[in-house]
């Protein structure tokens, strides 16, 4: 299968300006293009543009599949709703970095997977899953951050497969970050994200457990609270969020108002784990997790040999009533000189035997068989299969 590439990016909070549009046509003469919105897919060749630099200048959001087993998304917003220092507690070295922009930051998550998984064209989501990050980060809604540092988190629990950490490796992994709340309670965005970067899911459930709940408040306090800010804003400062609202700057201005009145996100919890204990915790997760798919398949193989038997009891019950015709039916098949018949033939000898060993007739079974092989011992596909049954 040949090399696969997407690219998507995606102009949020304004479409392209005429500059922008044409310096980004000239990177590609066959991507979809519009003023918000780049897709190009490469089954050879690469993108001839830095996707760093475009986010720079005019994008919002951008994501990158290969399926060789590379994941990118990158998204921007300004510094305003997220700074510099609260991104960097999350950053590691695997999959979650944050640079400066101007007045923006840009966000890095980035996933590597080596198995070949993603030896395909599936696309894991289009970039529209994603973007509900930016809103929720505006917030104060760190659980994207979160997720992609225990996605680097991941590769710890990885190399100690087969060999559980005991928590006694503080120095070498340290500690976790702020933990936010509601890590058990993801939105679709961050369902979606925790997809992406292929978060092990007892890793996920380990880190829900030093996350307190968010206690969702009703659509009807968030109402209250456009009344409360339009009432408590003045003539001038109304006039100014008209006019904002009706420029060329209208997106963010509107989510710039919408941001304000967005009910705040719980601050993280100040309590703080080793990473190796958080790890550790997921080990021991994936351990009951093995243990009850263990127990399943059991449970699944006891009632496939339950049904299976009730089925052969079954038929046997209908041989028995049938005296010397299964014989008969035996001497068709194998004249019929067939593998499908063979096996057909030596299904029925096996339940005869069966039915013989119940009544105490095993011998005279017995001597029928021995006079067929005699008849048929020029057919060596048949004999065999009576050997392999247990039908000597």
């Amino acid at each position: 299968m040949s090399e696969y590439q997407y690219y998507e990016f995606l102009a949020l909070d304004r479409p392209l300006t005429d500059d922008e549009y044409e310096h980004v046509r000239a990177l590609s003469t066959r991507a979809d293009i519009t003023r918000t919105r780049f897709v190009n897919e490469y089954q050879w060749g690469d993108f001839r543009g830095n996707p760093s630099a475009l986010m720079d200048l005019c994008y919002d959001a951008h994501l990158y599949f290969a399926n060789w087993g590379t994941r990118i998304l990158m998204l921007r917003l300004p510094l305003s709703w997220l700074d510099m220092d609260t991104a960097a507690e999350y950053c590691n070295d695997e999959t979650f970095s944050a640079r400066r922009s101007g007045k923006n930051i840009v966000l890095e998550f980035h996933s590597e997977d080596e198995s070949g998984e993603d030896w395909g064209y599936e696309i894991p989501g289009s970039l529209g899953l994603f973007v509900g990050i930016r809103n929720e980060l505006s917030a104060g809604d760190l659980r994207p951050l979160y997720l992609a540092w225990l996605a680097g988190t991941g590769y710890i629990l990885d190399e100690y497969e087969g060999d559980e950490p005991d928590g006694s490796q503080e120095d070498d992994f340290g500690i976790e970050p702020p933990v936010p709340a509601g890590l058990a309670q993801l939105t679709a965005p961050q369902r979606a994200l925790a997809d992406f970067l292929r978060i092990d899911q007892e890793l996920l459930k380990a880190a829900a457990e030093g996350s307190v709940a968010i206690v969702e408040k009703p659509d009807a306090d968030q109402d209250a609270a456009m009344d409360s800010w339009i009432s408590g804003l003045t003539k001038q400062q109304q006039s100014e969020a008209l006019r904002r609202l009706l420029s060329d700057d209208h997106t963010r201005a509107r989510k710039e108002i919408l941001r304000s009145l967005q009910p705040r996100a719980p601050k993280p919890s100040t309590v703080r784990r080793k990473v190796a204990s958080l790890v550790a915790m997921a080990a021991s997760l994936a351990d009951i997790r093995d243990a009850e798919r263990h127990r399943e398949l059991e449970q699944q193989r006891e009632l496939r040999e339950q049904e299976a038997q009730r089925q052969r009891e079954s038929r046997l019950a209908l041989l028995s009533d049938r005296g010397e015709r299964p014989w008969a039916d035996i001497a068709d098949l194998i004249a019929a000189k067939k593998p499908t018949s063979y096996d057909a033939a030596v299904r029925l000898l096996t339940d005869l035997a069966e039915i013989s060993r119940r009544r105490g007739r095993s011998e005279q079974f017995a001597e029928r068989l021995a006079e067929l092989r005699a008849a048929h011992q020029r057919k060596p596909s048949l004999i065999e299969r009576l050997d392999a049954a247990g039908l000597p």
